[in-house]
């Protein structure tokens, strides 16, 4: 017999797993919606193009963990490993510039390749939100707040952190640029080759690097605060004064960055210490030249993403759902009715499990299996009356119930 398993890094969600994903899922849009934010759902695979031009050829996501093939037509494709490029590209190629300013809200999988581990695998989901065309400091106040309510609503607010930094304007960051540079020149023998070749093209993406020779040259680094001019610092204060005013808890962390040139101002995470290595479950920032580089208008741009299998592993246990209501008809005589009454009582809102086949004693184990919280049961005698007898399966007591009133009765149960 085959050994067939999924691939390694991906993830069966079983239906015992199911719920925790639907709802994260759900209170995400939930509350997005209540901020104004509208659902937009892009392919799962763009050209190669859309990620290589924004991430850039020199990021780890690129070089290393870009799902990349060439399809039957010969064109170059990508696994979207993450969503903000793809509702960029759809806001370019859709005209969606003369609709600015505009609240995207998305979820669905992503694909990288990754060393899986515990809250990290290669085909994993996220839920996020995009706010495009607003340059001011509170469309960011929105998002971040937006993202804290999301993780109340969840029920998991209290175990994490948001922490917030500044990457400050275009020339704040090119004034960190020359003090990094020569700081990281002054520790060329301590830096991973990725690194040395980074340094001479883009050395703010050695900030992203993992390896952990690099790290530790990093965490000596100048601060980027060092090197903000007022302008950049005005907005960092704003920012904090906005989420004061909105109720917002945060710690500065002057360590965050994002290495990649897009990104300006405003870089947040919520970050947990439960779940070992990978502390991130909500992250973002702004990114007001993203849309630019893509080729489109200058259009300024804010939101966040977030890790819906990090988030189901933070969420306590749920609810039990909702117990069944068997439908059991005596004999073969019956199952007519029984199929009819099963879907008037399914369209009544009820949750009713049928079995397929077998006598009652079958049908009766059946409905233990299922845990149904009650058993109707179809025989001829009482269908001649336009009745069924409902069991109370927890303590064995039956009535009879006129079929009319038997939705109204079942309420009780489900």
């Amino acid at each position: 017999m085959s050994s067939l398993k999924p691939v390694r890094g991906a993830h069966d969600i079983l239906p015992e797993e199911s719920p925790k994903y639907r709802l994260v899922e759900n209170i995400a849009h939930e509350i997005a919606s209540r901020y104004g934010f509208k659902e937009i759902s892009t392919p799962i695979f763009e050209s190669t193009e859309v990620f290589a031009r924004t991430l850039g050829d020199t990021s780890d996501i690129v070089t290393k963990e870009m799902y990349t093939f060439n399809d039957r037509g010969g064109d170059s494709i990508t696994l979207r490993p993450e969503n903000t490029a793809g509702v960029a590209r759809a806001l370019i190629s859709n005209g969606l510039a003369q609709q600015l300013p505009l609240k995207l809200f998305y979820r669905g999988p992503m694909f990288r390749y990754e060393r899986p581990q515990k809250g990290r695998l290669r085909q994993f989901h996220q839920v996020g939100v995009e706010l495009l065309g607003v340059s001011q400091v509170l469309a960011d106040i929105e998002v971040i707040a937006l993202g804290a309510h999301f993780l109340k609503a969840l029920g998991v607010a209290d175990k994490t952190t948001l922490e917030l930094n500044t990457l400050g304007d275009g020339e704040s960051r090119a004034a960190y640029r020359d003090k990094l540079v020569e700081y990281l020149k002054g520790r060329k023998g301590e830096l991973s080759k990725e690194s040395l070749e980074r340094l001479e093209r883009n050395p703010l993406r050695i900030l992203d690097s993992k390896d952990r020779g690099d790290r530790a040259v990093i965490a000596e680094a100048p601060l980027i605060a060092g090197s903000l001019n007022l302008e950049s610092r005005l907005m960092f204060d704003e920012l904090r004064k906005g989420l004061d005013a909105a109720g917002v808890a945060y710690a500065v962390n002057p360590h965050l960055v994002r290495g990649l040139d897009y990104y300006c101002h405003a870089a947040f995470e919520f970050t947990t210490g439960e779940l070992g290595a990978q502390g991130a479950v909500l992250a973002g920032g702004r990114y007001d030249g993203l849309i630019k580089q893509m080729g489109g208008p200058a259009t300024p741009g804010t939101g966040w993403a977030a890790g819906v299998e990090r988030l189901t592993m933070l969420i306590g246990e749920m609810a039990e759902p909702r117990r069944p209501i068997a439908v059991v008809p005596i004999g073969d005589g019956q199952t007519g009715q029984a199929l009819a009454l099963t879907q008037q009582l399914r369209q009544a809102g009820l949750t009713i499990d049928l079995g397929y086949s077998g006598n009652m004693e079958k049908r009766m184990k059946r409905a233990n299996k299922v845990n149904a919280c009650a058993a109707v049961i179809l025989g001829e005698d009482e269908l001649s009356r336009n009745a069924a007898t409902v069991r109370n399966m927890k303590t064995g007591e039956q009535v009879e119930v006129l079929l009319p009133s038997l939705p109204d009765h079942l309420t009780r149960y489900n």
